[in-house]
């Protein structure tokens, strides 16, 4: 299909820099000599699983339908679809906070590795894991809280802040680890580059060194922002070939977003202009509280083509008031207009953006960055659809776009009693 003839709102993946970001993570395992998962909770398209698959060890789910999703589609070719875990086949790992007896049964059919977040879990479901684990089938792990945090922009990502009920802290573990434990696994960062990381782990070495001489592998856990353009990759292998030859572990690490950071766009029609008291407000097909909720969650301001400047809408007062705002030389360019979109929730608002000119009814926008944690959450609050979701392939072609998934009424009902 032809770019002109795609519908909106539409994710738009882009092939190429998704393979971009999978060759730096190549270049990283292969380095440093450690695997490295996709974390499924920010980019589970599924479609592109099999090219993910040619340069990944494997994924990391946050429950039973990643992980059973993974054990379907997170395959490589030639190897038979819905296999269980054995040679050549990639790694399922999962980790969640607590499990159900059901869900363990088929947890331990399909995964290479679990992680528990407490002991009492652990035992819990001891008889379930346990013969899997003594048969050589599965590796298991304990959560760490490291009692460490390196958040400062974003408190709801801290599993480090006070209170938290993510991993279990080293006042509450027993002088030798339980039998059948062979891993850790801590999980602190969130957007973050290689210092936070190193700082934890001298953290860990400092207060777990015990736990690290007793267990085989370690799992780094995600939030390592390492294709983002100043990310220091040679300083991240530096670092992990260091830990490997100190303390003789495999190492794992499951970044989610690094995989496809920058690889996708949403695009969205105005359909409507309201002037407002100080900015044209414009009316979008496409709605933050709905296709990419963490605008509103974190809460950010994504990036838009083609803006001069862009900012939060808790910002409108430093904007200038529907005119033209000043460019470096003093001289007046653009339009600051605020993103919205048709939804009821007043709330529902993407962003101000300085714009050279004010979009007319029935242009196209495009959000970057749209490939992470959009598809993942989005919901249909108000009645809304679901974007389209397309696959731009690596091609000059004109008709390069695959479209891979559409929604309608019926996905909307469905979800509903």
């Amino acid at each position: 299909m032809k770019y002109s003839e795609l519908r909106t709102p539409s994710y738009i993946v882009q092939e190429g820099a998704l393979v971009k970001n999978l060759e730096i993570l190549k270049r990283v395992r292969e380095e440093a000599g450690v695997k490295i998962l996709l974390a499924e909770k920010a980019f589970s398209m599924y479609r592109v699983y099999p090219l993910i698959a040619g340069y990944l060890d494997g994924t990391t789910a946050s429950g039973i339908c990643e992980a059973r999703l993974a054990h379907e589609e997170f395959v490589r070719p030639g190897t038979q679809e819905g296999a269980g875990p054995g040679p050549g086949r990639p790694e399922n790992h999962v980790f969640e906070p607590a499990y159900k007896t059901e869900e363990m049964w088929e947890l331990c059919g399909i995964c290479t590795h679990i992680y528990f977040n407490s002991l009492a879990q652990l035992e819990l479901h001891r008889p379930v894991w346990e013969p899997c684990q003594r048969a050589g089938r599965l590796g298991i792990a304990l959560r760490i809280n490291p009692e460490f945090s390196t958040q400062e922009d974003h408190a709801i990502y801290d599993p480090c802040a006070p209170g938290s009920r993510l991993g279990i802290r080293r006042s509450q573990l027993p002088e030798r680890l339980p039998e059948g434990v062979t891993g850790l696994h801590f999980h602190t960062l969130c957007e973050q580059g290689v210092g936070p990381l190193i700082r934890t782990f001298r953290s860990i070495e400092k207060n777990f060194p015990e736990y690290l001489r007793q267990v085989r592998w370690i799992n780094m856990g995600g939030g390592h922002h390492i294709t983002r353009a100043d990310y220091d990759v040679p300083r991240l292998i530096a670092f992990l070939r260091e830990v490997k030859e100190r303390w003789q572990l495999e190492i794992f690490l499951e970044p989610g977003e690094a995989v496809a950071l920058n690889a996708g766009t949403l695009i969205t029609k105005v359909l409507d202009i309201v002037e407002t008291e100080d900015m044209p407000t414009l009316i979008l097909d496409a709605s933050a509280a709905c296709h990419m909720p963490d605008v509103l969650e974190m809460p950010y301001t994504p990036p838009l083509l083609g803006a001069l400047e862009a900012r939060s809408p808790a910002e409108a007062a430093s904007c200038v008031s529907g005119n033209a705002a000043p460019d470096d030389s003093g001289e007046r360019r653009g339009r600051w207009v605020r993103l919205a979109s048709r939804t009821c929730l007043a709330g529902d608002v993407i962003g101000l953006y300085r714009l050279p000119e004010v979009p007319e009814t029935g242009d196209v926008l495009t959000f970057g960055d749209m490939a992470i944690y959009s598809m993942v959450k989005n919901n249909t609050f108000n009645g809304m659809l679901l974007p389209d979701i397309v696959l731009e392939h690596d091609s000059e072609a004109e008709d390069r776009f695959e479209i891979v998934k559409q929604f309608g009424y019926r996905d909307f009902k469905e979800r509903l009693s």
